[in-house]
């Protein structure tokens, strides 16, 4: 069954302006918590397999010069 309780109250004005969209992003931003920061690790190139290119693909690539050309 679906909880229809509803947290909080409605916007106040549904055509707001830009005043009234920071303030809602503002209240909003404290749910809204990034995680930390992961660095992923080197792959090994031995442990990448199974990438295929189309030959379209392919070959309109292979026309493309490389930067600095």
């Amino acid at each position: 069954m679906t909880n229809l309780k509803i947290h909080g109250g409605a916007p106040r004005d549904l055509d707001g302006d830009l005043a009234a969209l920071r303030g809602d992003c503002a209240r909003m931003a404290p749910h809204w918590t990034a995680p930390a920061r992961i660095t992923p690790l080197p792959v090994s190139p031995s442990l990448i397999h199974g990438v295929t290119v189309p030959p379209k693909s392919a070959r309109l690539l292979d026309a493309m010069s490389d930067y600095g050309d």
